[in-house]
């Protein structure tokens, strides 16, 4: 059985007292007590389904880092704070679906707390084992945001570019796509979206009307109870990513801020992640610092 590793000590970074920090109010802590918590985040350093370039097992590392230098304070609606890290699930050698059995196994006992978990990965691979113990609970739609519908067949086994094929043949109930770019898909892998009843909303959409490009994608999840949001950092545009498969055409940072925002203000919100950060083809940290931004826009829409 897979287990949770050591928390990690979180310290800020400012010597000013006044500059509350993640760093400052993120406490380690462990299943036993984790319920005294709001949120719980846990790390997943697995990068062995990545399709091309790897780095992503190096993620978790570093958004801890980065995300312990940003401040918690949102200007509409203050701090956010009753935040635990449980540390990283042990990644076991074998093959990707071992992995993904072993994931599984720890992050169960994470789902049955009453804090929101944020897992932070790790390649697209560990979608599969962070929803799928929610499918046995309720309804279960999911929101990717993403340059990518990852829903390539499972051919010589598993990748980062099958997750949520294999969700809907797990009896995933819903499935959104919004920030997919155009001649980043085939053809059969959006029909197989349609035909399950999928909705993609795309980049240009998001672009055009940030609001409206949400709202169209959470209408197509509207009969499901209970919903987990995924972000790839691959959504952002190339100039601000480092990760296996950046392209352009994508998502500002502030674009991705402001809709993780809005998708955390949805009530049935049960999970989030934050996965294909590859410290190791960044740019200065740049990603990794969108990324640590990212997670605190969410969280301070999901406090809200």
């Amino acid at each position: 059985m897979s287990t949770l590793t050591e928390p990690v000590d979180w310290t800020g970074t400012s010597s000013d007292p006044i500059d509350e920090q993640f760093g400052d109010v993120v406490e380690s802590s462990n299943l036993a007590s984790a319920d005294g918590y709001d949120i719980v985040l846990v790390g997943e350093p697995y990068d062995g389904a990545v399709i091309s370039r790897r780095g992503a097992a190096e993620g978790p590392s570093a958004i801890r880092d980065a995300l312990a230098a940003v401040k918690t304070h949102h200007f509409d609606v203050g701090p956010v704070d009753s935040i635990a890290d449980l540390g990283d699930v042990e990644v076991p050698a074998g093959s990707v679906p071992e992995v993904q059995d072993a994931i599984r196994e720890a992050v169960e006992a994470v789902h049955e707390l009453d804090a929101l978990p944020v897992f932070l990965g790790g390649d697209n691979s560990v979608t599969v084992p962070n929803v799928a113990p929610l499918l046995e609970a309720a309804s279960i739609g999911v929101l990717n945001i993403d340059a990518h519908l990852d829903v390539r067949e499972v051919r010589n086994g598993p990748t980062s570019g099958t997750p949520y094929r294999q969700l809907h043949e797990a009896g995933l109930d819903g499935y959104a796509c919004i920030g997919a770019r155009h001649f980043e898909t085939s053809t059969a892998y959006h029909d197989y979206v349609r035909e399950n009843g999928g909705t993609v909303v795309t980049a240009e959409e998001v672009a055009a009307d940030l609001v409206a490009a949400v709202d169209r994608a959470l209408s197509g999840l509207d009969s499901v109870d209970r919903l987990y949001c995924s972000v790839d950092i691959d959504v952002l545009d190339a100039t601000y990513c480092g990760c296996s498969a950046p392209t352009p055409g994508g998502l500002t940072p502030r674009e991705l801020f402001q809709l993780v925002r809005l998708v955390a203000a949805d009530e049935r919100i049960a999970g989030f992640e934050l996965v294909e950060c590859a410290p190791s083809l960044d740019a200065e940290g740049r990603t990794v610092d969108a990324a640590a931004r990212t997670i605190a826009h969410f969280l301070s829409g999901w406090s809200a």
